[in-house]
């Protein structure tokens, strides 16, 4: 070999070793970022001209892509868990639990006790106030859960205008880094940085809906949701959503008084769990806000109701004419079967029977509709509404069955379907969260070595230094031929 040769293939060794020691380092500066990719780089013997050397092919980026989905998809299923587990964990906290003494059965059991003080000496003013501060307490404790969770359904329809504005924006950029990637593949430039933002970028959009990556020419991507839902393949697609800024109860989706998801301006049936966008944040807010919550407000309806229709029952005080409403309202007025709907945000205590509204507490004794006082003594009516919260009911929702039941057992029923349903909820999370931890590790141990890369990075110092020895020494040899 000439000494021409040798300085070629020593200098083409020093250009390999610069390149291939920026790679490295590029890894192990990166080794903890999400969606980068590993580089290596790729080399061969030179095989043009007359002398040898190394030619660099490239730098190629290893991704696990059946990983990466299966890691997406896990995190789409631990955003909706926590999602739903969240207003679980919130509902519970407004209808509270048995041992908790401002609970819905706390306060119909502090309710019971005055009944019973009162009942014993119906004569003490400080008694029938009680039964009216227990009975105040107990349409309260109704009407705040029936407001915290409207302000629940309020809240996910903000966070889902907001999430599909945030999704609109990530399929655009997708688009654009598709473009981006299409155009660094065709020009021979390196599109690994591009590939890394990308993936980052679809990492974020799988919490909110899930994506499934099919492959398009020149590095491009096409993103379809597992229920067919096409996100982008091409040009992205554009989620369309309507906030509505008061909910009440009786406002659904169904009855079109919310707004539904499209995509493209095609309706989106976001109620079913294999839907176009079954799992992920979305599905988990729209879930909440149509099915969650409303069941959850016509349970505590039922419970509200039952407590109305207890004390409004037309045998329980004969002083009250036809059509009056009981102790318990609805906003003031009787209770009508076909106003069910919200009735745990209207029940009030009658105004008769409160003197903060004209009324006086002994009403409570002597009756509703008494014209005027009656025997001090006398404690047949209290005694009768005590009665009335031991009577067994049929529920008029099948959640809580179809035999009777007293007050205390349907809230206690109410809430232990709450507190049932939050723990399953935990235990899913919880699931969740282990799936896409372990597929986090295997992702992360898949990725960046950083002991191996610092090998690598001794080898390409021993390189470097063999190639400029030879350089240093082809130098030598031509200084000696020069002074001959």
């Amino acid at each position: 070999m000439s000494l021409s040769g040798a300085l070629s293939n020593a200098l083409s060794g020093l250009t390999a070793a610069q390149r291939a020691a920026s790679v490295v380092s590029s890894n192990i500066a990166n080794a903890l970022n999400d969606g980068y990719g590993r580089r290596e780089l790729e080399v061969s013997s030179r095989s043009t001209g007359s002398y040898g050397g190394v030619t660099i092919n490239g730098v190629v980026r290893y991704v696990d892509s059946s990983l990466v989905g299966d890691w997406r998809a896990a995190g789409s299923e631990q955003s909706y868990s926590a999602t739903t587990g969240t207003f679980f964990t919130r509902l519970e906290s407004l209808t509270g639990t048995p041992e908790d003494d401002d609970s819905v059965s706390g306060r119909i059991a502090a309710f019971e006790k005055t009944l019973i003080a009162a009942a014993a000496r119906p004569d003490l003013p400080e008694r029938l106030s009680g039964v009216l501060d227990a009975a105040k307490d107990l349409a309260t404790t109704f009407n705040t859960a029936a407001q915290g969770i409207q302000q629940t359904r309020m809240e996910a329809d903000t966070e889902i205008s907001a999430t599909v504005d945030r999704a609109n924006v990530l399929l655009k950029q997708v688009y654009s880094l598709n473009v981006q990637i299409s155009k660094a593949n065709n020009t021979g430039s390196d599109p690994a940085a591009l590939m890394d933002h990308r993936q980052a970028v679809i990492d974020e959009l799988s919490e909110i809906v899930p994506v499934i990556e099919a492959p398009r020419e020149n590095g491009a991507l096409a993103l379809y949701t597992p229920g067919g839902g096409i996100q982008i393949d091409g040009t992205p697609a554009t989620l369309g959503f309507s906030r509505t800024n008061m909910i009440t109860p009786d406002m659904t989706l169904d009855n079109g008084l919310l707004s539904a998801l499209t995509i493209n301006g095609v309706t989106v049936n976001t109620s079913s769990p294999t839907g176009l966008i079954g799992g992920g944040r979305l599905a988990g807010l729209f879930e909440i806000r149509d099915t969650l919550a409303v069941e959850a407000q016509a349970n505590l309806d039922t419970a509200a109701r039952d407590m109305v229709e207890r004390f409004q029952d037309a045998t329980l005080d004969t002083t009250r004419a036809p059509g009056d409403a009981g102790l318990f309202t609805d906003s003031g007025f009787v209770f009508a079967t076909a106003d069910e709907v919200g009735i745990s945000g209207r029940i009030e205590v009658n105004a008769i029977v409160d003197p903060g509204q004209g009324g006086a507490t002994w009403h409570l004794r002597d009756g509703l509709g008494a014209a005027t006082v009656g025997s001090s003594g006398d404690a047949t009516l209290l005694t009768q509404m005590q009665g009335a919260l031991s009577e067994r009911r049929v529920p008029t929702s099948a959640v809580f069955g179809t035999t009777g039941i007293t007050a205390s057992g349907l809230s206690s029923s109410l809430e232990s379907i709450v507190g049932s349903r939050r723990n399953q909820s935990d235990q899913q999370l919880s699931f969740a969260n282990s799936r896409e931890g372990e597929l986090k590790e295997r992702l992360l141990a898949d990725g960046v070595d950083t002991d191996q890369e610092m090998q690598r990075m001794l080898i390409i110092e021993q390189n470097y230094a063999a190639n400029a020895r030879l350089v240093q020494t082809v130098e030598d040899m031509f200084d000696i031929l020069m002074r001959i």
